[in-house]
């Protein structure tokens, strides 16, 4: 059983590391295409769920390990939380930027920002479907199922999650974005921002296993992508130049920091329920 669950996996991973560059070669025959809207980036995201759809038919393997059920019993908690664990931390951010002069928040404006975030949400929500089916709802399942270590998921799906990015860093992302985010080449900006997820990791993760629903994480990435992305690529904040890399609302260290200690908690929380689960009913 294992040793076809761990071939299935090395599978997946193969397929999804190889998908952005299969749409890096599809864009670069079909050149007539939208920036940022190309077929090639759509292969990019959507290659790898139906890699996982694909595995899961073959192997008959049970669809309930996504997550797809919403679990909203005992865990609505967990959905305020994947609505609002980003805005607060990054007004904790903005707070500390402000007070060390590493942020200038003088051209924020809520109204357009506010209009900004709801006018892509639908968008975003659909987007992280596919990101969350994948990398919550069927990699960190399967590898749970290895009872494989918290540490060892983390670090695994962070690093598929991160290496799946490079095409879209090194290809697909317009270099003006990148520039906001962080004055560097795209291999520098690609290197930090697999770390960046590295940190992420641990929140998305404990998320998804404390619900059992992929949901949460869905709503958590929309709220980002929605939020977070626009606060600082559409100019509403200005990060001194050298800063960001402390700073940034998007790939701070202080901010990655910020968002471990959250998973972490989660985590804890999620521990001690399972430790009264199976003193409880030990037969679990």
């Amino acid at each position: 059983m294992n040793k076809n669950s761990i071939r299935n996996i090395v599978v997946f991973i193969v397929i999804v590391i190889i998908s952005g560059w299969i749409g890096v070669l599809v864009d670069s025959i079909l050149t007539d295409q939208p920036e940022g809207d190309s077929l090639g980036m759509a292969i990019w995201l959507v290659l790898p769920m139906l890699t996982a759809f694909a595995i899961i038919l073959f192997s008959k393997a049970s669809w309930n390990d996504i997550g797809f059920k919403l679990n909203f019993k005992g865990n609505i908690k967990w959905y305020l939380a994947s609505i609002f664990i980003f805005p607060v931390i990054t007004v904790i951010v903005l707070i500390i930027g402000v007070a060390t002069k590493w942020i200038d928040m003088s051209s924020l404006n809520l109204k357009p920002l506010i209009l900004a975030f709801c006018s892509i949400m639908l968008i975003n929500f659909i987007k992280n479907i596919f990101e969350e089916t994948v990398w919550r709802g069927y990699l960190t399942s399967q590898l749970v199922k290895l009872n494989l270590s918290d540490w060892k998921i983390y670090l695994i799906v962070g690093c598929v999650w991160g290496v799946w990015h490079i095409p879209y860093y090194l290809v697909f992302l317009s270099e003006a974005n990148i520039q906001t985010v962080l004055p560097a080449s795209r291999v520098i900006f690609a290197g930090v921002a697999i770390i960046t997820m590295l940190f992420w990791s641990v929140l998305f993760i404990e998320l998804y296993r404390v619900a059992k629903s992929i949901w949460p994480c869905v709503l958590l990435h929309m709220v980002e992508d929605s939020l977070v992305n626009p606060l600082v690529i559409s100019g509403y904040i200005t990060i001194v130049t050298g800063k960001e890399i402390l700073i940034s609302p998007i790939i701070g260290v202080i901010t990655s920091v910020l968002y471990l200690a959250v998973g972490l908690g989660i985590r804890a929380y999620r521990r001690k329920v399972d430790q009264i689960v199976f003193r409880t009913h030990p037969g679990c």
